[in-house]
């Protein structure tokens, strides 16, 4: 098992009770669906992402809710001195220069483990795009785990696990649920979301 902030003896419950005391600080509420939360096997995704301040507060709410999740990334972040913190940070590293890329890489560490959460932004930068990208779709599909709603919403100063998305064939059907899902949700800078689809003509 690899050892990260969300599940090192000791220091983890140590930073717990730290996560909560910030985020009472903040004034923020952390909201976990619980059958969500009972899951070992999922895709998270976290949206609106707008600025770098949504994964502190991710992570605040992650160490409060007992979760361990893990992200995907380029090898080249994980060499020296970086790769330590890297890794305890959630990082998973993955060879971009062989013939794979990293929704197939996703899905193989999903089938090498029986516990594995993996958090991903689909909105893809903290810039306004045209859409969402659809890795988080294929890896839930392919790797056949559930895909659960993370999000945050400034307005509202919440931040939490949501509901199991139930994955269709159809991908515009599904972005168009997700649409709507995260309609309420606004980021820290609104004008910098990047909707999951463009509305239906």
């Amino acid at each position: 098992m690899q050892r990260t902030i969300f599940n090192t003896p000791i220091i983890t419950p140590l930073l717990r009770q730290v996560a909560k005391l910030l985020l009472k600080f903040h004034g923020w509420r952390v909201n976990g669906d619980q059958q969500s939360l009972k899951l070992k096997k999922y895709v998270l995704i976290g949206a609106p992402h707008t600025t770098n301040w949504d994964g502190y507060y991710f992570i605040l709410a992650a160490l409060k809710l007992k979760m361990t999740p893990q992200w995907m990334g380029k090898d080249k972040l994980f060499q020296f001195p970086l790769g330590g913190p890297m890794r305890w940070f959630g990082g998973i590293a993955v060879d971009r220069s062989k013939a794979n890329n990293l929704v197939d890489a996703t899905v193989r560490q999903f089938k090498l483990r029986k516990e594995l959460v993996i958090a991903i932004p689909p909105e893809g930068t903290r810039g306004l795009g045209e859409r969402w990208k659809s890795g988080f779709y294929h890896i839930a599909r392919s790797a056949k785990v559930p895909l659960v709603l993370g999000f945050i919403n400034f307005s509202k100063k919440e931040v939490g696990i949501g509901p199991i998305a139930q994955l269709g064939e159809n991908l515009e059907a599904e972005l168009n649920k997700l649409r709507e899902f995260y309609a309420d949700k606004v980021g820290k800078f609104p004008e910098l979301y990047t909707p999951p689809c463009q509305p239906q003509q």
